[in-house]
This record gives C-alpha cells, structure tokens and sequence, in this order.
C-alpha cells in the first residue's frame, strides 16, 4: 500500500472517530432538556415542523421524514421561505424544531418572533446554548460538540451528524412512547420494501390451497415421494385426521430413510421427521428468515392459531418476495 493510500485511510478512520467520540459524549449528555422535548412532541396536537438552514436544513428535513414515517405528521419549512408567506402553515398546537450550528442563523432567529406570536411551542438545537435561538426557544437541546471532523474547523461534521442522531433519537423516543407499532410502519410504507416486505407477515406471501404438499399420517413412503415430486418444495406435510400437521417428510428424510433399508411400502409414520418447527401465519416474515438461518432449514409448514395448516413458506418463496 502505497503512503498516499495509507494517509487517506488514516485520515478517514480519524474523521470515524472525531465524530463517533462526539456522539458518544452527546450521548453521555442526555439530560431533562431532552426529556422535556421528547413529551413536548409526543403531547403535541398538531403537527412537527423542522426547519433550519443549509447542511442544518438538511438534517431537518431528513428528521421530519423520520417523524413522518414513525407515526408522527411533520413538514420541512424552508426558513427562506418562512418568511416568504410559509408561516402561515403553522398554528398554535404544532410544535416548531430548528436546528443551528452556531444558534444564530440570521434566517431563523428572523422568524422567531412571528413564531413565537403564534404561541408554538419551539425546540432548538445548537451548539451555542448563549445563543439567540436557544436563549429565545422554550426548549434547548445542546449538541456540546467540541471538534468537527473537519481539519479547518469550518465546515459543520461533527456537529451535523450528531443533530442527526439527536434527531433520530427523539424521533425513537417518541415512537416508543407513542407505542406506534409495526403494523403501522406497514400501512405508512405501502410502496417501500420495508414495509411491504420486511414487515410482511407470513400469511401474506406464504404458498397456500392446492400448492400445499400433503399426506395423511397413514400413508406410505411412496405417496410421500409422489408428493414431493408434484408440489416440487422438497417436502410434504404429514397430517391427522383433523388435518393438523403431526410431522414433516423431507428430502433429508427420504435419504435417511433409504439409508436405513426402509423401502416404498415402509409407513410414512416411520420415516418422517416428528414435531417439526411450524409457523404461526401471524409471524413476520422476516422473523421466518431469522429461524431458517438458525435452524439451517429451507422450508416450513403453517398453520393458524386453531393449528390448522393453511400454508408453507419456502427459502424460494421469501428470495422471490425480497423478503431476504
């Protein structure tokens, strides 16, 4: 490696830790300031509105998507255009977010007043707790960041990305205090992976009707084979009388079963695998991938909460979903 790549890994692993030594004191500084905020928003009848400017501006806007996303309605205001008629978009029972390096950005302290009028409550974070903006908010955050990232000490770095964490951290605060719930992260992401997908339960990508390969318990290896090779999953369901799944026969099982002697006539009873790991259709799919991965596994039956078998979950079918 030559030195100009040695000093370019150097100098990021130092930009790593100025800013991860940052957040880690911004967490050691959680204090009441935050609490205060965190129930300011959860206790709010309106809307969360951030604003702020430049790489601020950027924070606040990716904060109010956080929000929006996790239960909590929020807007970005442009503080350019705050001052421009965009007032007008806010009323008493919102809450106000402005996010200020130095605490003094001349756009939002402008505005402050008018907000102020309005009778919102105003959140602040900066760096500059003898600022404008924290001495006039009714709540101030301090991001007590010591050092930037940035070897000239102008550019915001540090600074940025801890308002981001902050920002996410009561955005999580509220979330959990709000008990909002993943079915509600669902119905907010209807078109995203993360919702369609990932928080899929299994019920809704699961193969169901006549794609379910199944015996009844008194068959013999043969049907399971005849099974196997229809439905073409690499194994059926073993069922009672009731037909609730009592046992799995696998491709494993077929070769287990060759290997000891057992021949097409052999009970099926005698070759399938007992007490299989079975899915609630209610589960997440996601928490599916999770089990397959620790019980090196490929496939699994479902059932319903009377343990009625209502369908199976393949690894083929979770790839196809994107669920993995």
């Amino acid at each position: 490696m030559s030195n100009n790549h040695a000093n370019i890994i150097l100098n990021a692993k130092k930009v790593l830790k100025i800013e991860a030594d940052e957040i880690y004191n911004a967490l050691n500084n959680i204090g009441e300031s935050f609490v205060d905020a965190v129930k300011a928003i959860v206790h709010c009848k309106g809307r969360v509105v951030l604003s702020g400017m430049g790489k601020s501006g950027h924070i606040a806007r990716k904060i109010s998507s956080t929000f929006s996303s996790t239960g909590t309605p929020a807007f970005f205001m442009h503080p350019g255009e705050a001052s421009h008629g965009d007032l007008g978009m806010i009323v008493k029972t919102d809450v106000v977010i402005l996010f200020s390096n130095s605490g003094q950005s001349e756009e939002l302290v402008s505005i402050l007043p008018n907000i102020k009028r309005i009778g919102t409550k105003i959140i602040s974070l900066t760096n500059n707790e003898a600022s404008d903006l924290a001495l006039q908010s009714d709540i101030h955050i301090n991001l007590n960041v010591n050092k930037e990232a940035c070897p000239l000490g102008l550019s915001p770095t540090a600074s940025s990305t801890v308002a981001l964490a902050l920002g996410d951290a009561l955005a999580i605060c509220v979330l959990e205090e709000k008990g909002f719930s993943a079915e509600e992260f669902k119905r907010s992401h209807p078109g995203g992976s993360l919702g369609k997908n990932n928080l899929a339960k299994v019920k809704d990508i699961m193969l169901t009707g006549n794609k379910i390969p199944s015996i009844d318990h008194n068959a013999l290896l043969s049907d399971a084979i005849k099974e196997i090779s229809a439905k073409k999953v690499g194994f059926t369901a073993i069922v009672d009388t009731q037909k609730k799944p009592i046992g799995i026969f696998t491709d494993g099982d077929l070769r287990r079963a060759i290997l000891g002697n057992k021949n097409t006539n052999s009970p099926i009873s005698e070759c399938m695998t007992n007490n299989p790991i079975i899915l609630n259709e209610e589960q997440l799919a996601i928490d599916a991938v999770n089990i397959m991965e620790k019980s090196k596994i490929s496939g699994f039956l479902v059932v319903d909460k009377s343990g009625d078998l209502k369908g199976i979950l393949t690894l083929q079918v979770l790839l196809n979903q994107k669920v993995i």
